[in-house]
């Protein structure tokens, strides 16, 4: 293997390995994905470096979206006297007709005018805490989020999503369609369909179409002796060439389709490649699997966690 560390964010994206390409992860054609742009930016040449784009794009996004939606007759425009004894602060909310929206509290800026919240129709947020002091929110339409939610922008969500109590979505969090949430997110990207409905902790992490966390599955994103010897870029070994990704934190990139079991946690730096299936309680070390592999924690009869192909 070779001592030179290479560093990931200079390298020309038709030279990064195939491992950390964002199309050997996620198939946008056959399943679309409303922000694939974010994976298409200028500056993105590996899965990883659309980690550091999430916060820019959703900025943006949201900006471009609520212009369009406050120029439609069918948004009703709420300022914080609308919620007194229930938020502090500066912020907006608008609220699309047939949309239902009683949060238990709200936090506005008291430095400037504030952000700004974007309710579609037909979604019901009740009981739910909203943050906007550090950002926009956008939540699309057909959504449930139930009491004892938290929501800190920037944050979209799409459609169609149930999202249950105790769910924390803590900023830089861009949510697809028709999934499932209970768990906490940071800096994070779930596309359609991703099922996360129950209590779990993803942050630095991509999960693509239809992925799923079983209960207590949880992701670190940060080594675990950063606190003694500060935090250092995550390194990473493809092909016997290693690579600085350019961060300390990364949690796990996701494949299409891929699962992972209950109580099981992956440590920073795992790349899961599309129909991969981690059984319960699996010590994820940082590295690359599948695609189409069944992975199980078997310490008695293999002394390592087993790998096998995936037959469908």
């Amino acid at each position: 293997m070779q001592g030179e560390i290479l560093k990931l964010k200079d390298i020309p994206q038709n030279e990064v390995p195939e491992r950390l390409k964002v199309n050997f992860y996620f198939d946008f054609n056959k399943y679309p994905f409303r922000h694939r742009d974010l994976f298409e930016r200028q500056e993105i040449n590996s899965v990883i470096s659309v980690l550091e784009a999430i916060h820019p794009y959703a900025c943006e996004w949201i900006q471009k979206s609520l212009q369009e939606k406050k120029n439609s007759s069918t948004v009703k425009e709420l300022s914080p006297q609308a919620f007194k004894g229930k938020s502090t602060g500066n912020f907006v909310i608008y609220v699309e007709d047939g949309a239902i929206f009683e949060p238990s509290f709200i936090k506005g800026s008291l430095k400037d005018k504030g952000h700004t919240l974007f309710i579609g129709k037909d979604t019901h947020l009740t009981g739910a805490s909203v943050f906007l002091d550090e950002g926009d929110i956008y939540i699309g339409e057909n959504n449930v989020i139930e009491s004892g939610v938290g929501i800190k922008g920037p944050t979209i969500i799409g459609n169609k999503n149930e999202i249950r109590q105790g769910a924390y979505f803590r900023g830089d969090v861009i949510i697809g369609d028709g999934g499932t949430y209970r768990g906490e997110i940071k800096n994070g990207v779930m596309m359609d369909k991703a099922n996360f409905p129950h209590p779990s902790y993803v942050g630095d992490s991509i999960c693509g179409y239809a992925t799923h966390f079983g209960n207590q599955a949880t992701t670190a994103n940060l080594g675990i002796y950063a606190g003694i010897s500060g935090k250092k870029n995550v390194v990473i070994v493809v092909q016997e060439k290693k690579y600085d990704i350019g961060r300390p934190k990364i949690g796990i990139i996701l494949g299409d389709y891929s699962q992972v079991g209950c109580n099981s946690v992956s440590d920073p730096g795992v790349f899961v490649g599309p129909n991969t299936i981690f059984y319960s309680l699996c010590r994820i070390s940082k590295g690359f699997y599948g695609p189409n592999e069944v992975l199980k924690n078997k310490p008695l009869e293999k002394g390592i966690i087993e790998r096998a192909p995936l037959k469908i």
